[in-house]
């Protein structure tokens, strides 16, 4: 399912949401200026290479093994990469960042973005692929709305065999059904745990929205967390 657009409508103006997603942006229009070899050395340096973070086959001595914990979030291998991701972000990040505050919400979406690349690197620690891409942050993101919105709609594209037919989903199962489609996939990508590359990276996605469910009260105001 592609979201569209949500039911519920933000009080302010999300300026963080709009700020991350330019970034992203103008990261990923650096990165189709380079050339391949170069493209490639960025992902390695700044994508989350799980050996070399785990130390299983690519030991680091470096005090910036981790930096990619969070650069990576801002890295996208393609279009359909970014666009998937921002779309995501755009739909529901809005509302997560009118609960917590800006701030809160910059620091959340930081958090939960490491904690998600840190759970692929738990999952495929011999791994020497670069990993990149905002969708375990965006995950966390969901988490977080899933708790805080279960009962608003969302507009979704709902694919049906050639048909891709749209409709209001409520949030609640939209939400459900994708985290479930998560960890089935992540579940079976354990099974090729000898494979050197993954596609997607599953476990980031389950690691991003399990945190942001956990994460989402201490980084709610106080007076938030107390009508709650």
């Amino acid at each position: 399912m592609i979201p569209i657009r949500d039911s519920v409508r933000s009080r302010r103006f999300p300026i963080m949401t709009v700020f991350i997603i330019l970034l992203n942006v103008l990261v990923f229009l650096h990165e189709i200026s380079l050339s391949d070899p170069d493209r490639l050395a960025l992902f390695m340096r700044f994508g989350v290479v799980p050996s070399r973070i785990s130390g299983v086959r690519m030991p680091e001595a470096s005090a910036f093994a981790l930096t990619p914990l969070i650069s990576a979030t801002f890295l996208h291998g393609s279009w359909l990469h970014i666009i998937g991701n921002m779309l995501f972000l755009w739909v529901f990040g809005d509302n997560v960042e009118d609960k917590m505050g800006r701030l809160r919400f910059l620091c959340f979406y930081l958090l939960v973005g490491i904690i998600a690349n840190f759970t692929h690197v738990l999952a495929n620690p011999a791994s020497t692929v670069p990993t990149v891409g905002a969708s375990g942050a965006v995950a966390g993101v969901l988490g977080a709305y899933f708790l805080l919105f279960p009962g608003a709609r969302v507009l979704a594209l709902v694919p049906v065999g050639i048909f891709v037919p749209i409709a209001e989903v409520p949030a609640f199962v939209f939400l459900f059904v994708w985290f479930l489609l998560q960890v089935f996939s992540g579940v079976a990508s354990l099974g090729a745990a000898g494979q050197s590359v993954q596609a997607v990276a599953w476990w980031a996605h389950i690691g991003g929205f399990l945190s942001g469910m956990i994460l989402l009260f201490p980084f709610l105001p106080a007076k938030s967390r107390t009508r709650r």
